[in-house]
């Protein structure tokens, strides 16, 4: 028997995360390298620092999504990345509500803005679609609005551009520089509000 491979199995058991899954977070975006680093993927960009802070990657697939999940404080979250793209979002989250039994209130949802700036996020408790395709798919599959979400601002689309160019279009270096502590404000931001502390991280964070 070797005894180092039990030590080694228990330290892995002590750092697994423990319990039954209580809350879900997906992160809203498109499949595919021709997508990556993409306005509509700020979604997916949130939700990769998320896993990447707590030392985990998307390496399952299960709900027609990558999946992995983590521990924030008491409670056991799953990560979500739809790969239905961002029109069928619902479709990946039903699945994963349906499994473990999760309501809206407890299914987080990180998706793009773009009536907020790149560098600010906006946290909201509840309400409409507000003509978002992926949140859109969601609400219809599941009858209800009531899903915390955090929006992250991707800049509005410019005079003459058509909104699915401009949603398919890449971050300019500035907007890059400005995204990336909004990606680590929504990042933090989850973490909070899947502890219970919604109030703290819409005062903290959204804006």
């Amino acid at each position: 028997m070797d005894i180092f491979k039990i030590f080694e199995g228990l330290h892995k058991s002590e750092n697994a995360p423990a319990g039954k899954i209580s809350w879900i977070i997906a992160g809203l975006g498109n499949p595919g390298l021709q997508y990556e680093n993409t306005r509509h993927n700020a979604g997916f960009m949130a939700i990769e620092l998320l896993a990447e802070k707590h030392g985990v990657d998307f390496n399952k697939l299960k709900f027609k999504s990558q999946i992995c999940d983590i521990t924030v404080g008491q409670t056991r979250v799953l990560l979500l990345k739809p790969t239905t793209y961002m029109n069928r979002s619902g479709e990946a989250i039903c699945d994963a509500m349906n499994f473990y039994k999760i309501k809206p209130e407890h299914t987080l949802i990180l998706c793009d803005e773009i009536y907020a700036d790149p560098g600010n996020i906006r946290i909201r408790q509840k309400g409409s679609h507000g003509g978002h395709n992926g949140l859109k798919s969601i609400f219809e599959l599941t009858g209800s609005e009531n899903f915390p979400r955090i929006k992250i601002g991707i800049g509005k689309k410019p005079p003459g551009y058509d909104l699915a160019d401009w949603v398919l279009s890449k971050f300019t270096p500035p907007e890059t520089d400005s995204l990336k502590p909004a990606l680590e404000n929504a990042a933090a931001a989850a973490e909070l509000i899947a502890d219970g502390k919604i109030a703290q991280a819409m005062n903290q964070y959204s804006k």
